[in-house]
């Protein structure tokens, strides 16, 4: 659950354009120490110093990823005095990411920030882990809820299936017509609950004259990415339109898109950064896409682990914590801390914005 709105993105353009990967939050409350918990235990709401907090993306070397974790994650972990790290596969595979939490369950690290790859292959290993002490928090991509002790979520996925099916009606036009998604892995937790939810909101009659004819693959890896787009096409030569709700997929679609003769025939948004699409919007290949700030979501995943471990929250609905910069959050069902609403960017917006 999320306090207020003034962590949307929307009202940020100042401060991203004055503080750059770290800045798209409106609240100026300096991130000194926690706000204590109802009920949680730790009488003086601080993060204690010297955590160790590990963050395990689903796969390296990842620019979204990059942004999260080292541009807010790491920015959290220094301001409340932690130890910040990141670790994981160079594969996003089901499976890749189990040898880590081991390895950092034997290290005896505090909190393991996770961004799973499958909500089912990494659960063993990480119930390993929290019986050994650590504390669990998912962003991003969440587990099995028994699996953590807290999930930071991007957006609800009510919220990213409704952006992403009004984007690309509103891009294919009145007339509608045959939709396909590129997605990431197949296994991948959120990417699978928003298809799900956009073939939900697909069913309503407004978008009666969109046919979503296929879903592929191309796992967040470039080239893969790239050549699905391109057998998308090849296989649905009537295709008015992709979604790709990854930021490696539409980067390497809208590259694909642009330099074939689909330029302006075929619609695309998806979920971007400016950096990545900017080009792309002003070249036409891309009408609207859309995100939230990843540094943020790294930025109060570090603060909801440091609060974990710290004793000012345990997860349960309706704990509170303070999140520095971004303000107060509370912990709604299911130990699901919501970040905010996903942000449509333009060619009149998509200037105030530089990150990813």
């Amino acid at each position: 659950m999320r306090i207020g709105s003034t962590r949307l993105l929307a009202t940020a353009v100042a401060a991203a354009l004055a503080l750059g990967l770290t800045a798209c939050s409106s609240d100026s409350t300096e991130p000194d120490a926690a706000s204590p918990s109802g009920g949680s235990g730790n009488a003086t709401g601080t993060i204690k110093e010297g955590l160790k907090i590990t963050f395990l993306p689903k796969q390296v070397n990842n620019p979204y990823f990059d942004i999260s974790d080292n541009k807010g994650g790491k920015v959290a972990v220094e301001e409340f005095k932690g130890t910040f790290a990141q670790t994981g596969p160079s594969e996003g595979s089901p499976s890749a990411q189990v040898s880590y939490i081991n390895t950092l369950s034997q290290q005896q690290t505090d909190v393991i920030v996770i961004s799973a790859n499958d909500k089912d292959a990494v659960c063993g290993a990480l119930t390993e882990a929290k019986t050994a002490g650590a504390k669990v928090v998912t962003y991003d991509s969440d587990t099995r809820p028994e699996c953590r002790d807290i999930f930071v979520n991007q957006a609800t996925g009510d919220g990213i299936a409704k952006n992403q099916i009004k984007l690309i009606s509103d891009a294919v036009g009145p007339d509608g017509g045959e939709i396909a998604i590129l997605s990431a892995s197949a296994n991948a937790t959120n990417q699978n609950a928003w298809i799900e939810l956009m073939k939900t909101e697909l069913a309503k009659p407004e978008y009666s004259k969109l046919k979503l004819v296929d879903t592929v693959y191309g796992d967040d890896k470039d080239e893969k990415s790239f050549q699905e787009a391109q057998g998308l096409l090849a296989k649905h030569p009537n295709l008015k339109g992709i979604i790709s709700p990854t930021t490696v997929g539409v980067a390497a679609t809208a590259r694909y898109l642009s330099g074939s003769s689909y330029k302006g025939k075929v619609a695309l948004t998806g979920l971007g950064t400016p950096n990545q699409m900017r080009a792309f919007v002003k070249d036409g290949t891309c009408k609207a896409f859309a995100l939230w700030n990843p540094a943020d979501l790294g930025y109060l995943a570090a603060y909801a682990a440091g609060a974990l471990a710290s004793g000012i929250i345990t997860g349960k609905e309706g704990d509170k914590f303070k999140a520095g910069k971004l303000g107060e959050y509370t912990v709604g069902a299911n130990g699901e801390v919501v970040l905010g609403d996903p942000f449509t960017f333009d060619a009149a917006n998509v200037d105030q914005f530089n990150f990813g």
